[in-house]
């Protein structure tokens, strides 16, 4: 049996930036990318901590280091500069193996969505 269990999570950053006019996605800064254990076009989860909106879409890896965090595509019409949001991605493994599973979860600096 398979089951779907938290994989990783950027814990309330900041939004930089929302693109209506981008196809879509959430362009997430490398470095944060790279510490929560994400890759580029992987399906994530966004919670918005400021007006409870939830959407699925998938990553693209931003440049590093510059705290990016764009919401693109429709999906900018949930959020606004400078709301608070929630990054989650989830895996399906077997059972067993999710018991043993450890998810990578990251807690930036929530004003420059840096690693401290």
């Amino acid at each position: 049996m398979l089951i779907e269990v938290l994989k990783s999570k950027i814990h309330r950053v900041k939004i930089t930036g929302a693109d209506l006019n981008y196809i879509g996605s959430i362009t997430i800064d490398a470095d944060l990318m790279d510490a929560a254990n994400l890759i580029a076009g992987e399906k994530v989860s966004i919670v918005n901590i400021n007006n409870g909106e939830r959407l699925d879409t998938y990553a693209i890896k931003g440049s590093r280091g510059k705290g990016e965090i764009t919401m693109n595509g429709p999906a900018a019409r949930k959020v606004q500069k400078g709301d608070i949001i929630i990054i989650i991605s989830y895996a399906q493994m077997d059972f067993n193996e999710a018991k043993e599973f450890q998810p990578t979860i990251i807690f930036p600096n929530e004003e420059n969505n840096t690693l401290n």
